[in-house]
Order: C-alpha cells, then structure tokens, then sequence
C-alpha cells in the first residue's frame, strides 16, 4: 500500500518538545488541517460542519520508525517498560499517529479545518481525515491498563509579569496549558535545568522544580 498526505498540519507548536503527549489535554491549543489539492475542495468538507470531532490519521514525521519491542511511558515515570503495543509511545514500527481533536470551525472554501487540542507538531503530514462518532468510538468505564493506577498530577505554571505582556491575552493560558503537562522526559528531574520550547514564533525558557514550571524567557525567534 502506497499513501501520501492529504493534507498539512499548522501549529502553535514548532519542533516535538512541548507538544502535547495525548490530543485533548491541551484543549485551548489551536491549530488548523490545511488540506492539499485536489482535497482542498467544498466538495472533500461537506457535511463536517455537523462534527464536533475528528480523527485525523498522521505521521511521525520527526521521528522515523523504530524495531524497539518494548518502550518506557511517561506515565509511568520513563522508567518502566512495557510492549510497544501497550502504549502510545511515537517510536513505533509504522510511524503512524491517531488523534481525536476538536472541530473549532471549517473553511470549505479554503480548504482549512480548524481544530483544537491537537498533539501535532506544525508541518506534520495527515493521512486522512474520519468523523468522530459517540455511539461507536465513546466507550464509557473501558480499562486503560496501567494510565488507570499511575496518576498524573499537572504542573502548576508561574509567569513573571514582565514576561507575561510578551504573549497576548489568548496566547498566555494556552502556554500555561501546555506547559503543565510538563513536557520533559520524566527521567529527568534537574531544578537547574532551562527547557526550551517554540511556540507561536517564540523561544520560551522555562525551568521546573517539584509540581511548579516558572517561564524564565521569552524571545522571538
């Protein structure tokens, strides 16, 4: 089977650190499905205007595929193993991605679907595109393996107000969004350490001690 993309994705987000880990949990983070010809027509959209959600089908695209049988989830500390199978991990032997994001509104016209609480880096490639439908894809009290006994408690983010007027009004809580589901790999727990991630045409610098991130800069880029 041979695929190509049927689109391209936009993001807040430049680069894989700091991109969500799960589609959902940064809910304010936008982003837009920018389909390629010949699917940028009406013709490919009509009808999703009725959709709160989609399934968009991607690649790992700043990965690559990998032959690791077994793979160490955050969740779980980056410590612990389990099968490749068992877990969403992006280093997979096929790098596919499967993300249920919300429809914020369609461009018909433009072709542009605009979506929110995608975990897509910007520029990543879409397969395809399918409806998220309740009766069928919501599974109320289903088991979800070893997520259901590691809790995960978010990161309490601090802005100093002289860093805070660099973002806008908009921009700001979704930063803190991301930023609280702590994107650092979680076998690393270093106070003194700056993490750095490229968001809406920003380096923002940022350090973590115990449940609390404190942005220490902002620049463009």
């Amino acid at each position: 089977m041979e695929i190509r993309p049927i689109a391209f994705f936009k993001s807040q987000i430049s680069g894989k650190f700091g991109v969500p880990r799960q589609s959902g949990v940064a809910a304010g983070l936008k982003g837009e499905v920018q389909l390629e010809p010949p699917y940028d027509s009406p013709d490919a959209l009509r009808g999703l205007e009725g959709f709160d959600y989609i399934w968009l089908i991607w690649e790992f695209s700043l990965n690559g595929a990998s032959a690791n049988l077994t793979v160490r989830p955050p969740r779980l500390g980056g410590n612990e193993r389990v099968g490749v199978f068992a877990s969403r991990s992006p280093f997979r032997p096929n790098p596919l991605g499967l993300s249920c994001v919300r429809v914020e509104s369609v461009e018909p016209d433009k072709g542009i679907i605009h979506v929110l609480g995608a975990d897509l880096a910007d520029g990543t490639p879409i397969y395809d595109i399918k409806p998220y439908i309740a009766y069928a894809d919501s599974h109320p009290g289903a088991r979800s393996g070893f997520v259901d006994s590691n809790d995960w408690q978010p990161l309490e983010v601090v802005v100093p107000e002289a860093l805070a007027g660099k973002l806008s009004a908009e921009e700001l809580p979704v930063l803190k969004q991301v930023l609280s589901c702590d994107p650092r790999p979680q076998y690393i727990d270093d106070p003194d350490r700056e993490y750095g991630l490229y968001f809406s045409g920003r380096n923002v610098r940022f350090k973590v001690s115990g449940n609390t991130a404190e942005i220490t800069q902002i620049t463009e880029y």
